[in-house]
């Protein structure tokens, strides 16, 4: 009786796994409770790739702890340099070398649509200011800023990350950048403790304006996330290139779950990311490891939310 239950159980198990593997087919994944940074369930999370855009989310974030520390004001209007279309096969905004925008409508192009352009002035105006006068060396600002990216990584204990420009393009590119699906979860963590940047990243629409010629142009971004506004998904990000295929970093929240312990109320936050990496169809499977997350959520807490160190971003 008990060998047919353990072989009950098994059955149930690999159908499960399969029924998982079938659902999502990226070459890497992680699910992680975004408050404590417990592993929910992970496959290849250290596996080396090439993650495309979803390196703005480094961008972005090294511009607004510039803006938090630096007293960086994202009001102020910058001209977008010819350097920003070098190696960019896409313009979908239709900048212009010496059009003027402020920087809180390029931080929107750059998440909220991925552009290219806006994510490379960003490096450039952040990092001139950055740069120290009279130093004699030889790094130009956007070199100065991926350093600042780099740093960052470092501080968030991604070791497996290097980042070698603002926006992620891997083509004709040496040396070339890379992270995983663990370090990209370490990284949304930090970020999305940010108020600006989950308002940033959880915009379906947004309107920017810039000037071309002394004229005003308006410009309606649509987010290239899908998800989101859907399942409780208020973000994050989308990457796509050739060497990296579909990438999507997803971030989903609930209801906060209140429980009464005796004279006291403890209150949970329900807040899960979702990464994966190198994927056929990243909305399809992103909404189905959302789904799953919030499974294993649910078996956690319910067993008492003990953590695992081992298994802790």
């Amino acid at each position: 009786m008990l060998a047919h239950r353990v072989f009950s159980g098994l059955i149930a198990s690999f159908v499960l796994i399969g029924g998982l593997r079938s659902a999502a087919a990226a070459q890497a994944y992680i699910i992680v409770d975004s408050k404590t940074g417990y592993v929910l369930e992970a496959h290849e999370p250290k596996q080396k790739r090439q993650i495309g855009s979803l390196t703005k989310i480094a961008t972005a974030v090294v511009v607004l702890d510039w803006a938090e520390h630096h007293g960086g004001d994202l009001s102020r209007v910058v001209s977008i340099p010819p350097a920003a279309f070098v190696g960019v096969t896409e313009n979908n905004v239709g900048f212009e070398p010496g059009d003027n925008i402020t920087l809180r409508d390029l931080m929107y192009a750059a998440l909220v649509q991925s552009d290219n352009i806006a994510a490379f002035t960003l490096a450039a105006h952040v990092g001139s200011t950055i740069t120290a006068p009279n130093s004699g060396s030889k790094m130009g600002p956007v070199d100065v800023f991926v350093g600042q990216m780099n740093a960052l990584a470092k501080n968030l204990k991604m070791e497996k990350t290097r980042f070698v420009n603002p926006h992620g393009i891997d083509d004709k590119v040496s040396p070339m950048p890379f992270s995983t699906a663990e370090d990209m979860a370490r990284l949304t963590r930090y970020a999305m403790n940010k108020a600006a940047f989950r308002f940033y990243v959880s915009q379906k629409e947004r309107q920017i304006a810039f000037q071309h010629a002394g004229k005003t142009r308006n410009y309606l971004l649509r987010n290239s996330n899908e998800l989101v506004g859907t399942r409780g998904i208020d973000g994050v990000k989308t990457g796509r290139t050739a060497r990296a295929g579909d990438c999507l970093i997803l971030s989903a929240n609930r209801e906060a779950e209140v429980v009464q312990q005796g004279q006291y109320t403890a209150v949970y936050p329900r807040h899960i990311i979702v990464v994966l990496l190198g994927s056929a169809n990243r909305f399809g499977e992103g909404a189905g490891l959302v789904s799953r997350g919030w499974q294993l959520y649910e078996q956690w807490a319910a067993a008492g939310r003990l953590v695992d160190p081992q298994k802790v971003l």
